[in-house]
Order: structure tokens, then sequence, then C-alpha cells
């Protein structure tokens, strides 16, 4: 995937494309990922103990990973703050590392930070 938790996203289609947020949960086998504040739906939910009113929830459902674009960090790049394709780059002695494909500069994930 090239995309994982933490990343900021560009969503590029659907209803909400345009907008950005945060990955909260990547779906490796199914190709998806819940972005925070993207994609609301409303859930019909019972009367329970925990919500004895029951009826509608609205709550964030996955959109497909081919929809967002990581955004790209530096401030040199021609596409700061928006989403940007990204290219894998390995260096001798260092891991693999997801490189902006405009201007180079390496991606990092919010938890390397």
């Amino acid at each position: 995937m090239h995309v994982v938790k933490d990343d900021i996203v560009e969503v590029m289609a659907g209803d909400d494309a345009g907008k950005t947020g945060k990955i909260l949960v990547v779906f490796t086998g199914r190709h998806r990922v819940l972005v925070e504040g993207i994609n609301y739906i409303n859930k019909h939910v019972r009367p329970s103990q925990k919500n004895p009113q029951g009826g509608r929830v609205q709550k964030e459902a996955p959109v497909a990973a081919s929809s967002v674009l990581v955004v790209c960090t530096n401030k040199n790049c021609a596409k700061h703050n928006r989403g940007v394709r990204t290219r894998s780059k390995r260096e001798k002695g260092k891991p693999m590392a997801r490189v902006c494909y405009k201007c180079g500069h390496v991606i990092a994930a919010a938890a390397e930070v």
C-alpha cells in the first residue's frame, strides 16, 4: 500500500474529493482506508443499554485506497499541501522510503516523526 496509518491524505474521487484528513485505519486485505472526517454515513442502531434512544448514528466509512494520495509536506514542492504520487526509494544501509514523485522529498509517516 502507498499509505500507512497516521498519514495525511487528500481524497481524489467521490463526494469528498479535495478534502484532506488523517488515516485512522488501513484495511490491507480490502484495499480500503478509514479517513478522519471523510465519507460519513448514517447507521441505524437499535435501542440498547449503551444507546437507549436508538436512531441514526453518523460515522465514517472506509474509502478505496486508490482514491487517496499522500500530502507532500515539502515547502519547495510545486504541489505543496496537495496530494502527490509516491515512489519507493532504497538507499544503501537504510530501509525503503516513500518519496514525492515531483520533488523527491522523503515522506515519513507521522508515527516515524
